[in-house]
């Protein structure tokens, strides 16, 4: 009969305690026989962490998005003409669903496997109690799970099947990057107005007139409403803390961005910016 509380993964066992050996041997846990052990990590598949079956080119792939979605933001006007705090605060609130889409646009595949656990045996070798006393066991970094890459697959999975144009992706991006609502803009209402054209773009190309195109338009914005539950942590835990470690990713595409226009045009710009939206 099995011990475990309800509501407690079974893999686990009682209140989640870790592995008896792993209490007995480890001198944290020996040290402090009053604070209550540390719940160890989850073993059900789904929780299970994964890593990616091939890094290095799935990183480079990952890259050459990030590349891209800096040349879709230099190329679009009404997006380098706005004050370059709004731009940073933009491009740091949508970062994560512009590279889904990126992505999905250039059908980038990849594998996962799961990732090699650290025995117990390991874990009480390389604990050093005097580096850590008056705390538990520090907590290793969560690697992705399972069921988190499974759900960004599907979103994935989901945009190939509409079969998207260049355009749709183009006026799909511009109206979830033009977001009025993310705090501290400092355009707000310009930025809605932005929102509402593309908007207005992505109805059009898709031709909301005929009845097969009010159905796939219905299609399109559902499944865009699924990026919002891909966090961009699992993005660059995934994508590239294996290979470039832990990594700013919007800063990245700021540094990019900026690196990519003139000084003088960019100076100019900021002075002008600067000026105009003050009216």
């Amino acid at each position: 009969m099995s011990s475990s509380q309800p509501g407690t993964c079974p893999c686990q066992g009682a209140a989640g305690r870790p592995a008896i050996l792993y209490a007995l041997l480890s001198p944290s846990l020996r040290a402090r026989p009053a604070v209550p052990p540390a719940p160890s990590r989850c073993l059900c598949r789904q929780h299970r962490p994964v890593r990616l079956c091939a890094p290095h080119r799935t990183c480079r792939e990952a890259l050459d998005v990030l590349a891209r979605t800096v040349g879709f933001l230099r190329n679009l006007p009404s997006f380098c003409q706005l004050p370059p705090q709004d731009q940073q605060r933009l491009l740091r609130g949508c970062w994560g669903p512009l590279f889904l889409l990126g992505l999905a646009q250039d059908t980038v595949t990849f594998e996962v496997a799961e990732a090699p656990a650290p025995s117990i045996l390991k874990k009480i070798l390389l604990e050093e109690p005097s580096s850590n006393a008056g705390g538990g066991p520090l907590p290793d970094r969560p690697q992705p799970s399972l069921a988190a890459v499974q759900r960004l697959q599907c979103c994935l999975e989901s945009f190939w099947s509409l079969e998207l144009g260049p355009k749709e992706y183009a006026y799909l991006k511009e109206t979830i990057l033009f977001n009025p609502d993310m705090p501290g803009l400092y355009a707000s209402s310009h930025i809605g107005h932005l929102q509402q054209e593309a908007h207005h773009a992505l109805c059009e190309v898709l031709e909301p007139w005929c009845p097969a195109g009010q159905g796939r338009l219905a299609r399109v914005l559902l499944t865009a409403s699924t990026l919002k539950s891909i966090p961009p942590s699992l993005l660059g835990d995934l994508f590239f803390r294996p290979i470039i470690g832990d990594i700013d990713i919007a800063g990245l595409l700021e540094d990019m961005l900026l690196l990519s226009q003139p000084v003088p045009v960019q100076a100019e710009s900021k002075c002008r910016l600067g000026r105009s939206w003050q009216h």
